[in-house]
């Protein structure tokens, strides 16, 4: 086991975030007034230490943290890096919508927290309950087929959760199994597929996208397309939840109107 001469007290933990979706969920968790240090990804208002892949290694010591979060498997090397400078890390990579939610359960408890954990995943578990309730889907017959793009160049049909999203949503997806990584895409493969609708949530862009990637690509295809925040359907945080219900309104919007 490692030991370490960092600040040890799990009463008040000092918190360094090094992914933008533990920070938003140790923000939707409510301590987020224990957060000293973000990435210059996150929304939080807090002293940064570099970007997602870059942290400044000296910036965090002298923050004294006594808890890091990184997350996804391209932060594999950092959380070991922490660990090998005797910190505590919380690491959670999910790859599919249960796992996310998993993974606020798992946060909480490593800031001392266990009961906002709990509640959490209550509200998110009661939230989808709605979406179902409300758009009442009778039969996978009744599901519009979804195209959900999280990159344009190549295209990028999504993976990991976002197949359990588009469900959860009320949506079929044909192109990627839940829980695989997301998979390039070519025309044909899409066109077969016939979606009713293609959603443009395309990685560190917001929702600064024009639809005319798709509509403006020659490919033949006759369906709406959205362009959603990319934090709402890439980030496995509480977001995540948001990015459902959303997703639910584009493609029931009937049902919507009916809440």
């Amino acid at each position: 086991m490692l030991t370490t001469t960092h600040n040890t007290s799990m009463e008040q933990p000092r918190i360094v975030s090094i992914a933008p979706s533990a920070t938003a969920t140790l923000d939707a968790l409510g301590v987020a007034d224990r957060v000293v240090g973000v990435t210059a990804h996150c929304e939080l208002d807090r002293p940064t230490v570099g970007g997602w892949l870059t942290p400044d290694y000296e910036t965090i010591g002298d923050l004294d943290p006594n808890l890091i979060c990184t997350s996804d498997g391209l932060q594999r090397g950092i959380r070991d890096a922490l660990q090998e400078r005797g910190y505590q890390v919380h690491h959670h990579e999910p790859s599919r919508l249960e796992a996310v939610l998993a993974g606020f359960k798992s946060l909480a408890a490593a800031a001392g927290v266990d009961d906002a954990g709990e509640q959490l995943v209550a509200e998110s578990r009661q939230r989808l309950d709605a979406v179902a309730e409300r758009i009442g889907i009778d039969s996978d017959d009744d599901r519009p087929v979804v195209y959900c793009e999280e990159w344009s160049e190549p295209p990028m049909a999504a993976g990991n959760w976002v197949p359990d999203a588009v469900e959860a949503a009320g949506g079929r997806y044909p192109f990627v199994e839940p829980g695989e990584r997301s998979q390039e895409v070519g025309e044909t493969t899409v066109v077969d597929a016939d979606p009713d609708h293609a959603v443009l949530h395309i990685c560190g862009t917001g929702d600064q996208v024009s639809a005319d990637r798709v509509t403006e690509r020659g490919w033949s295809l006759d369906a709406t397309v959205h362009v959603i925040d990319d934090s709402l359907l890439n980030q496995p945080s509480p977001k995540l939840i948001d990015g459902i219900e959303l997703l639910s309104r584009r493609l029931y919007p009937n049902q919507s109107e009916k809440r």
